[in-house]
């Protein structure tokens, strides 16, 4: 019985390298594309597939499922890794894994396959996403055991055996995308100290050159989900965040420069692009911040971001944990409804303005002009009370 195996293929170098490494060892090799708005043309990907030795390539359009069901919930949780990474890469995986155990199911395949490495995370998170909907199927990871050592030798590898790849030697960055962002890697940007080379960015303008004017843009959310940019409505999300890309990359917004706590306890140089995210990070805050009651927008802060972060990017996005999350972000959502316009200039995004139905800002509370409702009298009664505790520790300490 032929040994068939489903494996994660994006075409590049390392998974390009990985269907002719599994064939030679006696496997039938499917390979599955997922279209997650990477910007590429993928009609060559099947016979460039079965080039390499695949016997069958599957590419299928997921970029609606990709914004609503994984950017959507990211967004609404304002999900940042450790402050900064709004998490492009590592949310494809899991959707990516849904899709191989499917594939693996209709094929009979006993394993799947993906490309990572031993100390890259996404080792983790697709591994972790198989085995929670398929407890009992194998997961190959050839990069983990193969004989190569190196980059560049993948990338003779390739061309010794005809395998078309985009990497060079003089260009040897790792590059993964989807509709959520660019994550960068490798050649130059291992050392932390040299400033990323212009030629790695794909979607950013360098905000040197960026317009010296400033743009201003208008973005609508219902119920939590962006729905419409300056007046234009869309139908479809991930079109708006492909669109909101364009818009704030011609403005150099968007670039991430960090220094990683990778899953396996090195740290890591990464860079990333994400123009359309950030900004919509930008928005959702603010509008959050104007319709949320102090209470709960101050336990969002302190809980919801930094935790739903760690949950996505250690791969546990079919955990009960992350359903729970969910439902928290989804309840308060249905409070985010409005406008919100934002400045856009030289890789900068900023909130000038806002304004919602469900607005708990009071002008006649918070004006000081003779509009003033506040009543200040009780301000005195409020302070003693509040203050007491530091009162009593006062008189406690001797001071």
């Amino acid at each position: 019985m032929a040994k068939k195996v489903i494996l994660a293929y994006s075409g590049g170098l390392d998974t390009s390298v990985i269907v002719r490494w599994l064939t030679d060892r006696g496997y039938e090799v499917i390979t599955y594309t997922a279209d997650v708005g990477q910007g590429e043309e993928l009609k060559e990907i099947p016979s460039k597939a079965k080039a390499s030795g695949a016997v069958e390539a599957i590419v299928e359009d997921l970029k609606e499922e990709f914004a609503k069901e994984y950017c959507l919930p990211t967004l609404r949780a304002l999900a940042l890794y450790e402050g900064k990474y709004p998490l492009t890469a590592s949310l494809s995986r899991p959707l990516i894994s849904k899709k191989l155990v499917e594939c693996a199911e209709k094929f009979n395949a006993n394993y799947v396959a993906h490309g990572s490495t031993g100390k890259g995370n996404d080792q983790v998170r697709f591994e972790l996403s198989v085995w929670a909907l398929k407890p009992d199927i194998e997961v190959l990871a050839p990069v983990r055991e193969w004989e190569f050592k190196s980059r560049e030798e993948e990338v003779e590898y390739a061309l010794r055996h005809q395998i078309p790849v985009k990497a060079t030697k003089d260009k040897p960055y790792s590059i993964d995308k989807n509709l959520w962002g660019v994550s960068i890697e490798c050649g130059p940007l291992e050392d932390p100290w040299q400033e990323p080379p212009e030629d790695a960015f794909e979607w950013t303008q360098s905000p040197q050159k960026a317009p010296h004017e400033p743009e201003y843009i208008e973005i609508e959310f219902q119920k939590g989900t962006p729905t419409a940019i300056n007046g234009k409505t869309y139908e479809k999300l991930s079109q708006l965040i492909l669109d909101l890309n364009a818009i704030a990359g011609r403005h150099g917004i968007g670039r991430i420069d960090m220094v990683e706590n990778r899953l396996v306890g090195i740290k890591s140089r990464e860079v990333y692009e994400a123009p359309g995210a950030m900004v919509l990070y930008e928005a959702y805050r603010d509008l959050l911040s104007l319709v949320l009651d102090r209470f709960t927008f101050h336990y969002f802060l302190s809980h919801i971001p930094h935790e739903y972060a760690k949950v996505v990017y250690e791969g546990l996005w079919f955990s009960p944990l992350r359903q729970a999350l969910d439902a928290f972000t989804k309840e308060i959502a249905q409070y985010v409804n409005g406008k919100v316009r934002l400045k856009l200039y030289k890789g900068h995004v900023h909130v000038v303005g806002r304004t919602s139905p469900n607005s708990l800002y009071v002008e006649d509370l918070a004006t000081y002009s003779e509009k003033d409702a506040f009543d200040h009298r009780a301000g005195a009664n409020f302070t003693k009370v509040f203050g007491l505790p530091l009162k009593v520790l006062g008189r406690a300490l001797g001071r």
